[in-house]
């Protein structure tokens, strides 16, 4: 992977910063010199310091300033006060002396609100060199392992894009959407190793219940999991196909399956990523 030349900048010093961090410096990505990072916190700047030699501070507006990728990486509820806190530096330092990425993995936050923000005190062509990416990333990104969603506003041009891509790719994989479909993406993705850690929840509970040790159930459930998914990558067959190979009529898995059908557990885990998807429109409204 090429090594980015761009100063990279983390408003926010939590766990999807460090994982974004951490990739970038063990994939030859970036320097620590390259990263910087704000928090709040003493103990996690000096952590971030400590840990990856990257510079950590505490004033938000040092970073958005000496850097030329932005990525806001704070909860949502305090991305009102970082974008307003943004917004108003930007109508100060107007016109900023260079292009300036902004990359939001703020869950949730839809772009409009961004710009809503961060473009109220400059013109258009100022704009124009604030381009605007959102994601929404995972949290097995944090193991390198993440898979991310992305949507980009008007003023993103196709080297903006490679250089976002050059990032999130270091902490797994990456398609890009419209921002109408983040939603779902977020149903599927976001939400989705919670359902993957429901399942071998309710796989290890049912070994317990029938007689193995907790550690041999566990042992037993991760790996089959794993097996299942490098099978499926590595066969690029489709899952009903290789269901149905491991289904044998009148078998083990058939009087599985059948429990599984008859509780209509296919339709429920549809219901569920609807109401997960409706429940993202409704929190990004």
């Amino acid at each position: 992977m090429d090594k980015l030349t761009q100063k990279i900048g983390f408003i926010g010093g939590g766990n999807m910063a460090e994982a974004i961090a951490g990739a970038l410096i063990n994939a030859g990505i970036s320097s620590p010199a390259q990263l910087m990072a704000s928090d709040l916190s003493p103990d996690r700047q000096a952590y971030l310091r400590n840990t990856y030699g990257i510079n950590a501070v505490a004033d938000n507006s040092e970073v958005f300033l000496d850097c030329d990728v932005v990525i806001l990486a704070v909860k949502p509820q305090v991305i009102d006060a970082v974008l307003t806190q943004l917004g108003d530096l930007l109508a100060e330092n107007k016109p900023l002396d260079a292009r300036k990425l902004i990359i939001s993995v703020a869950a949730g936050i839809p772009i409009q609100k961004i710009e809503d923000r961060l473009y109220a005190g400059i013109d258009d062509m100022a704009a124009a060199g604030l381009p605007i990416i959102r994601v929404m990333p995972n949290t097995p990104a944090l193991v390198m392992a993440g898979m991310s969603g992305i949507s980009v506003n008007r003023n993103v041009t196709p080297g903006d894009k490679a250089v976002a891509m050059a990032i999130l790719t270091a902490i797994g994989n990456v398609l890009e959407f419209k921002e109408d479909d983040l939603n779902a993406v977020t149903a599927v993705s976001g939400s989705g190793p919670a359902y993957v850690f429901y399942l071998i929840e309710a796989m290890i509970e049912a070994g317990v219940s029938l007689g193995l040790s907790e550690s041999d159930a566990s042992a037993l459930t991760l790996q089959t999991v794993k097996g299942a998914v490098k099978l499926l990558e590595e066969r690029q067959e489709p899952p009903q196909e290789l269901r149905r190979k491991v289904t044998s009529p009148g078998g083990t898995t058939e009087a599985a399956i059948s429990v599984l059908d008859d509780e209509k557990v296919k339709k429920h885990i549809i219901a569920a990523l609807t109401a997960a998807c409706r429940r993202a429109h409704e929190l990004s409204g």
